[in-house]
């Protein structure tokens, strides 16, 4: 895992959609995610339900949670014999779920997927290596543009008793990545006839209003294919600087199938539409 060069995976598997930026209400990520099962989903399906599996390939924040007063109070006595003078509770935190004498208790947590501020996923590792991969999420020093990508299987509803009653779609990942919005923006090849002082701006805007889509859970193929444009597919970030070197906006995100491929969901081709008239 490379989290500093999140421009180098291969496509998702998207299909036709268009996207745009506007008046979105957050309940309806769990309209989407809470919809279907798995009956492959690395040991947290129930092996019900019939169809398809439902990829994730979500955008958001990853959470540690106690289950239970049992658990929490464990976490403190193990917290009260670890030297955690002078830290924070997050640094405190990621300090002892860092130990491997200590990794029982990562194991017990359970772990939220929120996007925009809501708790949407329950993430379950695939294989129990990859416990790792939640652990180094939890940051010591947590800042407002942290980004975790979470890309995995969703199973069913969890039941009340997993997670302290927080009833959400359980998500069985394969591969976590977790940047800032800093370096994911560095990390974007900038095209030769674009300024820096141009370009940066262009990309930053670009993948807020990305980011701001509230309804976006990554359970659809549009929206799959929309998250692993804004941190893997850098063209429509050149294609926005363009615009705004042409002296115009960029009004809207589309996706649209291939008409090179018999199955839709395999290619993708990425437009950017709605140059302006130059601004006055």
């Amino acid at each position: 895992m490379e989290p500093a060069q999140p421009m180098e995976r291969p496509m998702d598997q998207p299909r036709e959609t268009g996207v745009t930026s506007g008046d979105k209400k957050q309940n309806n990520l769990h309209a989407q995610s809470a919809g279907g099962t798995c009956t492959h989903c690395g040991g947290v399906a129930d092996g019900q339900g019939a169809g398809p599996p439902a990829y994730i390939y979500a955008l958001g924040r990853i959470e540690a949670r106690f289950p239970s007063l049992a658990v929490e109070k464990e976490f403190a006595q193990v917290t009260g014999r670890s030297d955690t003078t002078g830290l924070t509770d997050r640094q405190a935190l990621q300090k002892i779920m860092s130990e491997r004498s200590n990794r029982y208790l990562a194991r017990q947590l359970c772990w939220v997927l929120t996007i925009e501020g809501l708790e949407t996923y329950l993430l379950q590792p695939r294989d129990s290596v990859d416990l790792d991969l939640l652990v180094q999420a939890v940051r010591p020093a947590p800042h407002p543009t942290d980004l975790d990508v979470v890309i995995g299987m969703r199973g069913p509803i969890a039941p009340p008793e997993i997670c302290n009653g927080l009833m959400l779609p359980i998500v069985a990942f394969d591969q976590i990545y977790s940047f800032d919005r800093e370096s994911l923006i560095k990390s974007i090849p900038r095209p030769e006839k674009t300024a820096a002082k141009e370009f940066a701006p262009a990309a930053e805007e670009l993948f807020d209003r990305i980011m701001q889509m509230a309804d976006n859970a990554g359970a659809t193929d549009e929206h799959r294919c929309l998250n692993y444009c804004a941190v893997r597919y850098p063209a429509i970030y050149a294609k926005a600087g363009e615009c705004f070197g042409m002296n115009s906006s960029l009004t809207s995100l589309e996706v649209q199938t291939s008409l090179l491929s018999d199955d839709a969901k395999l290619t993708s081709q990425i437009g950017c539409n709605g140059v302006v008239p130059p601004r006055q």
